[in-house]
């Protein structure tokens, strides 16, 4: 596969494709070893191309597992919000998104990639990918009610939502402490399942999606790249 080069730097985060072609022209890029002709230059992806004495070896795909903190919305851009990718530095590459929607007051888990195929996967109804959250909700949930999520429940869809798994942590007549593993993505589902039987959702983070659990060590708006085991276990799970 070949690529023009100031396309290859572009997309590795180096700069924009006028910054790059400013950097081939002031001779900062290399390309195994020597001067380019210019920023239409074709490079194989096994060149070895270097950017003031740095190489830059290419990624066609990169994964980040991402803490959304709450007052952001999912999306790359937005004119009255901060958005999840503003938390990225601007030298990453421009061709990032996140994978699906948290609401803008919930936190937790979200997949940052530029891997269209593995977002399709994850986000296909025909898949059933299990997310999982942390709520603090409203009054005392009861086994009763972990019963009424495990058959479905009517939130004014055509057709009550898929057996759910909720599982009470800890509960009490004021606030209740809960872990739910729902396999749907409907419009604010979560809090609207608590909503059909009379609870109302006071906090709410994702807490995993499928095998990939959020990493306990990262604080809101912080990042970092998954490794090659969590994955290879993501994939596999959503290739199923």
């Amino acid at each position: 596969m070949q690529i023009r080069l100031d396309k290859y730097l572009a997309d590795m985060g180096v700069g924009t494709r006028s910054q790059v072609k400013q950097y081939i022209r002031k001779k900062q890029v290399l390309v195994n070893g020597s001067l380019p002709k210019g920023p239409e230059q074709k490079v194989e992806l096994t060149d070895t191309v270097s950017f003031q004495g740095q190489v830059i070896s290419w990624q066609e795909h990169e994964y980040f597992m991402f803490y959304k903190p709450a007052g952001c919305v999912s999306a790359g851009k937005d004119n009255y919000h901060k958005t999840v990718l503003d938390y990225f530095p601007e030298n990453k590459r421009k061709d990032l998104f996140p994978v699906g929607r948290l609401d803008i007051d919930t936190e937790g888990l979200l997949l940052i990639t530029n891997d269209g195929d593995l977002s399709h996967r994850l986000l296909s109804p025909k898949k059933h990918v299990p997310k999982t959250y942390f709520a603090r909700v409203s009054g005392r949930v009861t086994e009763e009610e972990v019963q009424k999520f495990a058959r479905g429940l009517e939130i004014g869809e055509k057709k009550p939502t898929l057996p759910a798994r909720l599982e009470i942590l800890a509960s009490d007549p004021e606030v209740s402490l809960v872990e739910l593993t729902i396999t749907e993505g409907k419009f604010h589902q979560v809090k609207r399942m608590f909503e059909a039987v009379g609870k109302k959702v006071l906090y709410l983070k994702r807490i995993a999606m499928g095998d990939l659990r959020l990493d306990e060590s990262l604080q809101t708006g912080e990042y970092r790249e998954l490794t090659e085991e969590e994955l290879e276990k993501f994939k596999q799970g959503t290739a199923q």
